[in-house]
């Protein structure tokens, strides 16, 4: 999975997600899909833009974490490793 860490950065220089929009041109919204990390997917320009207004690069702003990893902090992660432990 992809974590993106836009909260932080905003935080980090108290801005908020308005700020951003104005300064990227990227609409309010996409900005919140963003933040929340419920976007499916990003376009290149609007990573590049976040970038460039934020002075970071892409490993600040966005991480791939392996799902075996990612896993533990879920609170399914139990259920699903039963469950797949169970099929096998």
């Amino acid at each position: 999975m992809i974590r993106i860490y836009l909260s932080k950065l905003l935080g980090e220089r108290k801005l908020t997600q308005n700020d951003l929009a104005q300064m990227t041109g990227i609409r309010p919204t996409t900005i919140g899909e963003i933040y929340h990390e419920i976007v499916q997917r990003i376009n290149i320009d609007y990573i590049d833009k976040i970038c460039e207004a934020l002075g970071c690069t892409i490993a600040d702003l966005m991480e791939y974490v392996p799902k075996s990893h990612a896993s533990h902090d879920s609170p399914d992660s139990a259920h699903t490793k039963t469950e797949s432990q169970h099929h096998r």
